[in-house]
């Protein structure tokens, strides 16, 4: 009961800041939305992308899920949540930025090195279709890419899993080009992509340059580097 009412009490500061002090801002959000930016997010509690990025209310079109993943385009008649919130988001709201926003710790990378992820895999602990391990199976070529970059030398678990949090992100960058209306409006310059990567042990931010094909600081933690190795 002690979080309902930390949430009710927060939904009133809410409702006082932006239905009281400041109603500028619903009076124009009632007539619609219109963010430039699509946040492809984590699920994870710590890494709420209108929280990290200091966002009002409609600045930012946000979709989260494990690991912060996006899978290639498919077009069999299944459902695709988050291909469908792509699609609105770049063809419907015109948006003008895609940015995956990946963080250190994640559980979902975490799960791709504790077991192998494979389509037809069950876990032992649930009955019926195991969503989480053919979810995660979209990351499993920046797993191997992090392992055959250092085959010769291998990384302990925790740089394997730092290095594929990073990698996932590069990948699912790769994923997002291969939707046609998507690529189409890279191409003609309507639209950028960015991969931002949160680092928790630091409070630091990083995004992918594709020229240094490495995570540089754009928001440094104190005293720590300003670069990350890709993998």
């Amino acid at each position: 009961m002690h979080d309902i009412e930390k949430f009710l009490q927060g939904f009133q500061q809410f409702q006082s800041k932006y239905f009281a002090d400041d109603h500028a801002l619903f009076d124009e959000l009632r007539q619609g939305q219109h963010p430039n930016t699509l946040v492809i997010a984590c699920c994870d509690s710590r890494a709420d992308p209108a929280l990290l990025l200091g966002c009002d209310p409609g600045e930012i079109f946000v979709v989260r899920n494990i690991a912060n993943l996006v899978p290639p385009c498919d077009s069999d008649h299944h459902y695709h949540g988050v291909s469908a919130a792509i699609q609105f988001a770049v063809l419907n709201l015109a948006i003008n930025r895609v940015i995956i926003l990946g963080h250190s710790q994640c559980g979902g990378i975490r799960a791709l090195f504790s077991e192998p992820i494979s389509h037809a895999q069950q876990s032992p602990h649930i009955e019926g279709p195991d969503f989480v391990s053919k979810w995660l199976s979209i990351a499993a070529p920046a797993k191997e890419r992090v392992l055959k970059a250092h085959c010769l030398h291998p990384l302990s678990t925790e740089q394997q899993r730092h290095a594929a949090e990073m990698a996932s992100i590069i990948n699912s960058l790769h994923n997002l080009l291969s939707y046609p209306w998507l690529k189409q409006a890279v191409e003609q310059q309507k639209l950028s992509l960015h991969g931002w990567y949160f680092n928790l042990q630091e409070g630091a931010l990083y995004a992918y340059s594709a020229r240094a094909d490495q995570f540089l600081a754009m928001i440094s933690g104190v005293t720590h580097p300003n670069t990350l190795d890709s993998w």
